[in-house]
């Protein structure tokens, strides 16, 4: 069977080992009799599965003992809201807008308080991080709120601002494990799962213990953070299938040699196709050479009426869902923990090809 190679920015890649032991365990898990699909949320069985999956979680990125981690559902668009349901509290925020995510953040958030946007890239289509000096940044402020890879866009931050205390909020949706990070340095990092974790669905929410005692009383019990850490992600049912595949994930992952292990595929797989688009001017990437993703990789052909026949060859070479987004154009690889580095190198050898034939 010929090798497929899906560039989808999500639902996206995910390990092969990974669907294998989740197809090998979909009639029966560990002798339970039953799928995971099953299972009470309550169970031993779930739980079991539940306590294992937040343990490789807290290893895989060093998790301090007093933040907590949440399972929820929604997704990163959800969380848009039950951010400032949990944190605004009568004061104001701030927001960073560096791509597509952001700026659907801060308008979500409008809704429950006032929020500030104290830096924007939009007039620049948004091709970079703002230099932090510029940041018009409130020592009041609630919270700062930014997005840490912007997926449409392939923006990344590589470090963060001084916010004086204020503590930051973190959209790590297209990038969460994929680098090193230190937790301690944000009050909360959330992100969707369908990218780099496992099924579309699950959000994870790390927060802050001493955050969790600013939700407006109109919180909704389900919205709450306090109350889901108090009950363990269950004040409702949690998705517990995305749940059990983000476990084989970790675990995976942990298999690697963790996240330090993965970030140096990650910058090796990263670098093969940026070198690439950098050494010809047949294809162009617009991003700042400091702000490039690592797992967002934009770029557009030089002659965009080529668009179609690209993507027809690509899906013809087994190089699946390379189309940009919608909002941006062009074209788009997403590179996620999963894809193997023979993904970059079958799209690197393919756009070689692709350019020899319609080179004027």
């Amino acid at each position: 069977m010929t090798q497929i190679f899906n560039f989808s920015a999500g639902p996206a890649v995910l390990p092969k080992p990974v669907l294998a032991r989740a197809q090998a365990e979909m009639l029966d898990w560990h002798g339970s009799g039953m799928s995971v699909m099953e299972m009470s949320h309550r169970g031993k069985e779930f739980m079991s599965i539940l306590a294992k999956t937040e343990a490789d979680l807290r290893t895989l990125l060093n998790i301090p003992n007093n933040y907590k981690v949440l399972f929820l559902q929604g997704g990163a668009i959800a969380e848009n809201a039950m951010i400032p349901l949990n944190l605004l509290n009568g004061k104001a925020a701030d927001y960073a807008v560096t791509g597509g995510w952001s700026k659907r953040s801060v308008e979500d958030a409008s809704a429950y308080g006032k929020i500030n946007v104290v830096a924007s890239t939009e007039a620049d289509k948004y091709t970079y991080v703002p230099e932090f000096s510029s940041w018009k940044l409130n020592k009041d402020a609630a919270y700062l709120h930014i997005c840490t890879n912007e997926t449409m866009s392939g923006v990344e931050f590589l470090d963060l601002p001084n916010t004086n205390g204020v503590p930051i909020v973190a959209d790590m949706s297209s990038h969460i494990l994929s680098r090193e990070i230190d937790v301690s340095q944000y009050g909360v990092i959330y992100g969707g799962a369908q990218k780099n974790i496992g099924p579309a669905g699950l959000c994870i929410v790390i927060v802050r213990e001493d955050l969790l005692d600013s939700a407006s009383s109109l919180t909704p019990a389900v919205f709450n953070w306090k109350t889901q850490a108090e009950n363990q992600s269950m004040i409702n049912t949690p998705p517990t299938y995305s749940i059990y595949i983000a476990g084989l994930v970790f675990e995976w992952l942990i298999e690697q040699g963790g996240v330090a292990a993965i970030e140096e595929v990650n910058i090796a797989k990263a670098k093969l196709l940026y070198d690439y688009i950098d050494s010809t001017d047949f294809y162009v990437n617009h991003v700042a050479l400091k702000n490039r993703s690592r797992m967002n990789i934009p770029f557009y052909l030089k002659d965009e009426s080529l668009n179609d026949a690209f993507l027809q060859g690509a899906q013809e070479n087994s190089l699946l869902q390379l189309k940009g987004h919608r909002a941006v154009g062009g074209m788009r690889a997403s590179i996620y923990n999963a894809m193997p580095i023979e993904g970059l190198q079958a799209l690197v050898a393919y756009m070689k090809v692709f350019e020899s034939k319609h080179s004027a």
